[in-house]
C-alpha cells in the first residue's frame, strides 16, 4: 500500500514537471488546471497555472521543493484548459480543454 501510494505522489510531481518543461519552452500559453483537495468529508476547489515553466495555485500554498508533494493534502486533477497568452478580456484567448492529463504532454497539443 505505501509503494502505491509513493508511485502515485511521485508521478503528481512528474506531471507537474513535465508540463512546467513543456510549459517554458511554449512562453506564450497559460495551462490552467482545476480539480479538487480531498479533506476529511468535503472537496475543495482547486485551481493551477503553469505558465512559462511555473506553477502556481489559486486556491491552495504550494510546494516549491521538487522532492516534496506538491500540495499538502490529497487532491484529483480533473480538467485542462490551455489559453493563449497574454489573457485578453475577449475569449479570443482560449484554445481548447481536456480532461486527461497525457493529452497535454504532448507538446504538438500545446500549439
Amino acid at each position: 500500500m505505501e509503494e502505491t501510494l509513493a508511485f502515485r505522489i511521485m508521478a503528481e510531481i512528474d506531471l507537474i514537471k513535465n508540463l512546467e518543461k513543456i510549459s517554458s519552452e511554449i512562453p506564450n500559453r497559460i495551462l490552467k488546471i482545476q480539480g479538487y483537495i480531498l479533506k476529511e468529508n468535503h472537496k475543495e476547489q482547486l485551481e493551477i497555472i503553469i505558465f512559462k515553466g511555473f506553477s502556481s495555485s489559486t486556491t491552495h500554498p504550494i510546494e516549491i521543493d521538487l522532492e516534496k508533494k506538491f500540495i499538502e493534502f490529497n487532491y484529483i486533477l480533473t480538467n485542462f484548459k490551455l489559453y493563449r497568452a497574454p489573457l485578453k478580456k475577449t475569449k479570443d484567448n482560449f484554445i481548447r480543454e481536456k480532461q486527461k492529463s497525457v493529452f497535454f504532454l504532448n507538446k504538438k497539443n500545446w500549439i
